[in-house]
């Protein structure tokens, strides 16, 4: 039970973060609707279940390469470009509302699951987060299998709720919006990108 407390804690923290991943996973639902905001968390949680089972299965030999000033420097310097690169798509396009009569292809989702998977995957914080969890559970307090598995399943169970929730939360607020206003977000969500993008540079230089 205690593990699973543990879990249920560490999955909150990330629930409640308002980082680059929030941003791409409400401003998608808002403009779009909620199956592509629901296909942007499919590429978050798809990239988080990967790095899990990437660093469980090889922490004792990656960890230090992961934590290496070489890899942090390209990770930041790549998650930069690519939030700089959402923040400015952001401020060009022009959102609408009326996406039920939007015309949203194969391509069109699979680009969605790819926003999803690129903001959460070439983010430092991810790795950060990730690595410190299974480094200080297996290394640390030498957890077994049966513990890691509850607590990584725990966290991964409640980071998939809350952006579910996420995604419902904003289809529910967009009926008291007007284009203006998603306009407005939009561009705000933009600049927020950006700064993150350049914030995550210098920290990486």
């Amino acid at each position: 039970m205690g593990i699973f407390i543990e879990g249920l804690l560490s999955g909150m923290l990330l629930a409640v973060s308002l980082g680059p991943i929030f941003i791409a996973l409400t401003q998608t639902s808002l403009e779009k609707g909620i199956k592509p905001g629901l296909t942007v968390g499919s590429g978050i949680w798809f990239s988080d279940i990967a790095i899990v089972l990437l660093l469980y299965n090889f922490i004792f030999r990656i960890k230090s390469t992961i934590e290496s000033e070489v890899f942090m420097l390209w990770m930041g310097l790549s998650g930069a470009i690519i939030l700089g690169l959402f923040g400015v798509a952001l401020l060009i396009k022009k959102p609408t509302l009326k996406y039920s009569h939007l015309n949203i292809s194969r391509s069109d989702y699979m680009g969605f699951w790819l926003k999803g998977f690129l903001v959460n995957t070439i983010n430092p914080f991810t790795f950060v987060f990730w690595i410190g969890i299974i480094s200080t559970y297996m290394i640390g307090r030498n957890a077994n299998g049966v513990e890691m598995g509850i607590l990584l399943g725990t966290i991964l169970a409640v980071i998939i709720i809350s952006d579910t929730f996420k995604v419902f939360l904003a289809d529910f607020i967009r009926k008291w919006l007007n284009e203006a206003h998603v306009n407005q977000l939009s561009n705000l969500s933009g600049i927020i990108l950006i700064i993150f993008g350049l914030f995550l540079a210098w920290k990486s230089i």
